[in-house]
């Protein structure tokens, strides 16, 4: 039986990537393939205002969505069987991946490239990207394939109630493990395959938690532990900006180096930020969708059955709409809403046709 509120999060978190890649795409900063080709980008004081609005979220989000594919797949392991629950995966996971690398992401790439007056060939975008198989923003599940393999073919994973003191010692753990990782490959690195290794702490570790935590976490989150979790992440949310403000972190395209990794105190502090926010802020999020977004209203549960192939064709539809806007003589605080507005409603239209098409032939058969 489905979890309505765990659908509705998804669909808030799915559409929230999907905006936030629009606009680092128009960033000084970067992060999104566009910011490589873009024509105007955002003023300095707009991009450090979204910075502090929307900056700390993205430290947490994406481990979010480990954290709620780690509590569903042990129950899917031990239902289906490993040798199963693998194949299902490979196809699920493993093909959307492989076709993004090899031949999805080069094409739109190519397209953005030669739109924005910058010819090259296709070979060339497939060659000579940084990393090589870069699959857009699908690396997430060509990560999540790797750690549920892992797990398919591990012992067992105990479900048990998630206690203060596991919150705490996942905190501790994805902080320290961040800051060591990232000696060897720094915040925004790229890797062979796309993999973001410099992230795998906070996913890993979510993903565990998430194990962990199994259905009954789905279910609710303690009382407890969720007001705990939510007073932690509204007070570093707001502590952040003011702490960038004192340590004059005022334009990140400038500033961000330090805190990427090495043996730097900024290093440390965004790790431990990273921490506290990716452990409180997915059990926070998911416990406030218990609690407020437990609607099963037939629109709600399309966007929830469309939202995993709103997040696969994202890419594509970013780039285009972003190339296909360029030349407007707008700026960049227009154009990003616009292309992330437009992305997020094409993304989810694209998810309803298929899903409902796979449904109605499912009902058939």
């Amino acid at each position: 039986m489905r979890l309505s509120a765990v659908d509705n999060l998804k669909v808030i978190l799915v559409a929230w990537v999907i905006g936030g890649h629009a606009l680092l795409g128009y960033a000084a900063i970067g992060g999104w393939p566009y910011d490589e080709v873009n024509e105007v980008t955002f003023h300095p004081g707009v991009e450090t205002a979204l910075a502090a609005l929307i900056g700390p979220s993205g430290l947490f989000f994406m481990g979010t969505f480990y954290f709620m594919a780690g509590i569903f797949t042990p129950g899917s392991i031990e239902r289906k069987g490993t040798r199963r629950f693998i194949t299902e995966r490979l196809v699920r996971l493993g093909t959307p991946w492989v076709v993004s690398a090899v031949v999805v992401w080069p094409t739109f790439v190519w397209i953005a490239y030669n739109g924005a007056g910058r010819p090259v060939s296709w070979w060339h975008a497939f060659t000579h990207r940084d990393p090589f198989l870069d699959s857009g923003s699908l690396w997430f599940v060509g990560v999540l394939l790797v750690f549920s393999t892992v797990l398919a073919l591990g012992p067992p994973v105990r479900e048990r109630a998630i206690t203060t003191r596991t919150v705490v010692g996942m905190t501790v753990m994805v902080a320290g493990t961040t800051f060591l990782t990232r000696l060897v490959f720094p915040a925004r690195s790229g890797q062979v395959g796309d993999l973001h290794l410099w992230w795998w702490p906070q996913c890993l570790g979510m993903f565990l938690l998430g194990a962990i935590g199994g259905r009954k976490l789905a279910e609710r989150v303690p009382d407890e532990i969720y007001r705990a979790c939510r007073n932690v992440v509204i007070g570093t949310i707001a502590v952040l900006p003011m702490a960038a403000a004192l340590l004059g972190v005022l334009d990140l395209a400038k500033n961000a180096e330090p805190f990427l990794g090495g043996w730097r105190w900024q290093a440390l502090m965004l790790a431990l930020a990273e921490g506290v926010l990716v452990v409180a802020g997915s059990l926070w999020l998911i416990g406030l969708a218990q609690r407020r977004l437990t609607g099963q209203k037939p629109l709600a549960e399309g966007l929830a059955r469309s939202a995993y192939v709103a997040f696969v064709v994202q890419g594509p539809i970013l780039l285009s709409l972003a190339t296909a806007m360029r030349p407007l003589e707008l700026p960049a605080e227009v154009k990003a809403p616009a292309v992330g507005a437009g992305a997020i409603a094409l993304s989810f239209a694209i998810g309803w046709v298929v899903t409902s098409r796979r449904g109605a032939s499912a009902r058939s058969s």
